[in-house]
């Protein structure tokens, strides 16, 4: 019974497991037994922001708890964000919700810590602007990071 329930919660949680593309990673601590302790660099399309792409590097844990999934990365990551093609925003993000737009949430846990990324629009400056952070259902972690591209129009020159 405990499998089905761990490979049902495992189903759950691939779709974000592939949503972003790995572009490289490094090795930060070397593991006698499993994968190195890295730095994972990933890419990934905003779903609502045709021209918007932005580069995550996040700690991912390694070890024998690691290379079976069920390690949790540390709160640690990096966001850079830029326009690489004509972006057009929708009446929904001009009028975006103050608490923002999740565009991209990966499990950093088997079970209970996500790291996200949120997108705000600055009306005001003409800016989209990207936030990642960690959160857990108990113990959330004020680390952070944040990256903006400002909407401007697109030569293809």
């Amino acid at each position: 019974m405990m499998r089905i329930l761990l490979l049902s919660m495992i189903a759950l949680l691939m779709p974000h497991l592939l949503w972003a593309d790995q572009i490289g990673s490094v090795s930060t601590k070397f593991k006698m037994l499993g994968a190195n302790d890295k730095i994972v660099i990933e890419a990934f399309d905003d779903p609502d922001v045709p021209g918007a792409t932005c580069y995550l590097s996040r700690a991912k844990t390694g070890g024998v708890s690691g290379m079976v999934g069920v390690a949790e990365d540390s709160s640690d990551a990096s966001i850079s964000c830029r326009q690489i093609g004509p972006i057009t925003l929708s009446e929904k993000i001009k009028n975006g919700d103050l608490d923002g737009d999740e565009v991209f949430k990966k499990h950093t846990s088997l079970l209970f810590k996500t790291m996200q990324v949120v997108r705000f629009y600055d009306a005001k400056r003409n800016v989209l602007i990207y936030l990642t952070y960690s959160d857990k259902i108990i113990d959330g972690s004020p680390k952070n990071s944040i990256s903006i591209i400002p909407v401007n129009t697109w030569n293809s020159n």
